[in-house]
């Protein structure tokens, strides 16, 4: 029996559990899934997942188009990040041709790439979708998410914070910064997220805010920002007081663990 085309999607996974969600709430609507997964980066967990998945090398992106037309997909979506990190690894370094693409874009920030990599599936007839279709409920909605509010005094480092945050992701530095009585903590780059954290909390001995939002014209397609337990987890190790995302556009995975280890250890969480 052959599956309608319209029920067809293709799923390009980067790391962690993102691919994993989209990949079972894609299933769960009925559709018959084609996964391709970057070694080194996606989850082996994303075979259980998917219908079908090959397995390509961060730098065999031509050969998307080629499997997902020869699997009859039009649609496509791009879920879970690869590490920008990798840029810098030595399979990239010695790679010409990969050398050779990267040399031929105006930068290499996240953006600049990913917007390279949808041009060319699109060049090739195959949409590139929302990331978030199928997992509207992982977007929190504005609100205070955990029991403990935050004080007057987190509540201006959120307001100092997210001034700050939208004007580096504004520049595609990060998304992400550490902030503690109004001073600047830490900075998010290439690191990430988790990272910053740790460095943040090392910085301070305790005590910061950390304020995450997505780009001041965030493509959904892609890059979108995502917390999780690790997240959380990694904030109370750093003694943080408070965590701020973007209200309807940052994807939050194990939400409901989350946000009681949050409460078990009096940090605040909140979307705004």
């Amino acid at each position: 029996m052959h599956t309608r085309i319209d029920k067809k999607i293709g799923l390009i996974a980067g790391n962690r559990k993102f691919p994993l969600i989209f990949a079972e709430a894609a299933k769960n609507q009925g559709y018959f899934v084609v996964g391709v997964g970057i070694k080194g980066d996606t989850s082996s967990a994303l075979k259980r997942l998917v219908d079908k998945l090959y397995w390509i090398q961060i730098g065999d992106f031509s050969k998307l188009a080629c499997i997902f037309k020869q699997e009859g997909i039009e649609r496509v979506v791009m879920a879970g990040q690869v590490s920008p990190a990798r840029l810098f690894s030595r399979q990239v370094q010695s790679n010409r041709e990969i050398r050779s693409l990267l040399d031929s874009m105006q930068d290499r920030k996240p953006a600049t790439i990913f917007s390279w990599i949808a041009d060319k599936l699109e060049e090739e007839g195959l949409k590139l979708i929302d990331s978030t279709t199928f997992i509207q409920e992982h977007l929190p909605k504005k609100g205070v998410l955990t029991r403990r509010q935050p004080s007057l005094l987190e509540w201006e480092d959120i307001k100092f914070g997210l001034g700050l945050a939208r004007d580096i992701a504004g520049l595609d530095i990060g998304q992400t910064v550490a902030v503690k009585d109004k001073a600047v903590i830490a900075v998010e780059g290439l690191e990430g997220t988790d990272n910053l954290i740790r460095r943040a909390g090392k910085l301070a001995r305790g005590g910061i805010t950390v304020v995450k939002v997505s780009r001041p014209k965030q493509d959904m397609r892609f890059d979108i920002p995502v917390v999780g337990f690790a997240t959380i987890s990694n904030l109370v190790k750093a003694r943080a007081r408070c965590l701020a995302i973007e209200a309807n556009k940052t994807l939050f995975i194990d939400k409901e663990k989350s946000l009681l280890f949050a409460d078990r250890n009096r940090l605040s969480v909140v979307a705004v």
